[in-house]
């Protein structure tokens, strides 16, 4: 379900717009996910200098609708705008700006406000083609800056030129209002041409055998500001690397020893001993921690990796990552990178998408009706280097267990969302060795609700948990067949808090210790993720977290394994979750445990040379925190130095990279 990453403000569709005057077309733009259409944008020029966008998409029953209208000045500067709709949510909303005797107003469901005009009003919610008029109105700004309305700037850069089907084709990168460049195409005539999103496609008709050449284009750009960004920010030791008078937290026995130090050379621990505070030897560099606590790296058991979401994972103190589903090529790239160092990243372990067909089907190319296409998705994970199958929402339920077979008989694990109409005993029995969101344990007691495709999954779930009897003989038997199953949950327990115990417009309780020190427009964006409560069911709402957690707490009680994931923000949405887990019961000292060595086990890198514990011969992937987690969680948000691999990482320069305030 993941999202909260992704660029839906800064799509743009193809469209010739009226500036200073110039003639507007009507132009008519599909819009896709990973290939697959899933909706369009309508743009027409209406009299008197007006723009009009029909904007909407939808998948698996979510996604923006709105319809919009506004008109600019001779500097491209909107000096009106008017939208209502829905957000990707499905949450309603309107926003109104205009410049009036002097002052530019505006008001939507974030905020009201007013100021002196000359700035680049920028919508709360805009259709794609939006970041298209930013770019035009930088284009005429002396120095290609402009001030931002609500807050912030952006400024523009020129990038690479492509010439297909009668047009030249350029890349601009709008930087500002993200935590990475925004890319652009504009044509020869300074018409928006194309947007190229980790997620979403959007281009006219005529240029859509350029796809690959403008992916192409873009991602080297892309990469080479990773690239850049990674070699002036990651710290590579001339010789041994020893970390001294630190407090060594370790997972195998929940210990906690003062007064350590750890010797790495190259990529591994060599020794971990009392520190005698004798002198350090030859070539090695030296990290005083000074009583900080230093523990194994972190896992995030659930994430889709796009964009910098590597880069908030090493702030987080986040060496090890799982994905759970991914555009394949693009990912296998991105993972390379990673391992190799011109891209700030963690280690992945790699999870294959498999889903079903139909209009509700998740946004992925690897579809499956047969079993002979059940064998062949299979065969393509396991040949490039997947450790294991995620069966999708869509997935036909009578394949699920010759699916499990098949992934089974290649060595890899089988994990997913419970497809829609089986429940999560039927899952197990037909051979999944992981369950995904917690959401669907509840429902398994609900088989009512047969149908899962939809966002129904996670908002009926907030109503039935009231009847769900946890002392009940039906439950005991559940459990008792995930025991026997060795079956493992990825609760995603913060995901679920954000959608439906916030409020849309508000900041997401995952972010929002931290969320005042991201970009402003960045910062803007992200009030939003929670879905709208239904009248009447304001109790059941309130009240869904809590007995969430309380079956959190029984499963953990009864010996089920859990691994902590996000699905969420990368890095912070992590802390949370295991600030949760600390708050449903759960001792500090065994959720860090979960978050370190658990998944280390689990998913087969625990053995020889590998990770999740800090030992000679393990791989040093290392985090050093102002605090004690063990005491008190929310320490674990104070990290101050990552090593992934011997390499050193200092949270607070790239956050500052990343555009943050300190």
């Amino acid at each position: 379900m993941r999202q909260s990453s992704r660029r839906l403000p800064a799509l743009l569709a193809a469209l010739c717009l009226i500036v200073g005057g110039s003639q507007a077309l009507a132009h008519d733009d599909d819009v896709r996910i990973h290939g697959v259409a899933v909706g369009s944008q309508k743009l027409a020029a209406l009299p008197d200098g007006v723009m009009e966008a029909d904007y909407g998409f939808s998948e698996r029953g979510r996604g923006d609708r709105i319809h919009a209208r506004w008109s600019v000045d001779a500097q491209g500067l909107p000096v009106a705008y008017d939208a209502e709709g829905n957000d990707y949510w499905k949450v309603p909303l309107a926003e109104h700006f205009d410049v009036t005797a002097g002052k530019a107003s505006w008001k939507n469901r974030l905020e009201a406000g007013s100021a002196a005009p000359g700035a680049f009003y920028l919508p709360a919610n805009a259709p794609p083609e939006f970041m298209g008029v930013l770019a035009r109105a930088l284009l005429k700004t002396p120095g290609r800056r402009l001030r931002l309305l609500p807050a912030g700037e952006a400024w523009l850069e020129r990038g690479t030129q492509l010439a297909a089907a009668g047009h030249v084709l350029t890349l601009y990168r709008i930087g500002g209002i993200e935590f990475t460049p925004v890319p652009v195409w504009l044509d020869e005539k300074g018409a928006t041409a194309a947007v190229i999103d980790d997620w979403f496609e959007v281009l006219g008709g005529e240029l859509k055998p350029m796809l690959p050449r403008l992916q192409a284009a873009q991602g080297a750009a892309d990469q080479a500001w990773s690239a850049d960004v990674a070699r002036r920010l990651t710290h590579v030791p001339a010789g041994a690397l020893l970390i001294r008078h630190a407090r060594l937290f370790d997972p195998r026995d929940l210990s906690v020893r003062d007064d350590m130090r750890v010797l790495v050379r190259g990529e591994h621990v060599v020794r971990v001993d009392p520190d005698d505070a004798g002198p350090a030897p030859a070539d090695t560099e030296v990290i005083d921690a000074a009583g900080r606590f230093l523990m194994p790296g972190l896992w995030d058991v659930h994430e889709h990796f796009a964009g910098v979401d590597g880069t908030f994972d090493l702030i987080a103190g986040v060496t090890s990552g799982r994905d759970m589903a991914n555009d394949n090529v693009p990912l296998l790239a991105r993972v390379k990178r990673f391992d190799t160092g011109t891209e700030l990243g963690p280690r992945v372990v790699l999870a294959g998408i498999v889903e079903g067909t139909g209009p509700l089907a998740g946004p992925t190319d690897v579809r499956v009706e047969t079993r002979a296409q059940a064998q062949a998705a299979v065969d393509w994970y396991a040949d490039h280097g997947y450790e294991q199958i995620k069966i999708y929402s869509s997935f036909p339920p009578a394949l699920v267990a010759p699916i499990a077979d098949m992934a089974h008989a290649r060595g890899l694990r089988v994990s997913g969302h419970v497809p829609a109409f089986m429940v999560a005993r039927q899952f197990v029995e037909a051979g999944a060795d992981e369950i995904q969101h917690l959401n669907f344990i509840v429902l398994n007691f609900f088989p009512e609700v047969a149908d899962t495709r939809t966002k129904d999954r996670y908002t009926v779930m907030a109503e039935k948990l009231q009847g769900l009897k946890l002392d009940s003989p039906e439950f005991a038997a559940f459990v008792a067949l995930l025991r026997q199953h060795h079956t493992v949950l990825d609760p995603t327990v913060s995901v679920l808090q954000d959608l439906f115990s916030g409020a849309p417009g508000a900041c997401a309780h995952s972010l929002c210790p931290i969320i005042d020190r991201f970009p402003p427009v960045t910062r803007r964006r992200l009030l939003s993720g929670a879905v709208a409560v239904p009248p009447g069911k304001e109790a059941a709402y309130a009240q869904a977290l809590p007995s969430l957690l309380k079956l959190l707490k029984t499963l953990y009680d009864d010996g089920i394994t859990l691994m902590p994931g996000t699905d969420g923000f990368a890095g912070y949405t992590l802390h949370n979750e295991l600030e949760l887990y600390v708050r449903a019961g759960i001792p500090a000292p065994e959720v860090l445990r979960m978050a370190t060595l658990v998944p280390a086990q689990v998913l087969g890198v625990a053995g020889p040379s590998q990770r999740g514990f800090i030992a000679p011969g393990r791989q040093a992937d290392m985090v050093l925190i102002a605090g004690d987690p063990t005491r008190n969680i929310a320490d674990i948000r104070h990290v101050w130095r990552t090593i992934k691999g011997g390499r050193v990482y200092d949270p607070a320069a790239l956050e500052q990279a990343m555009g943050m305030s300190r």
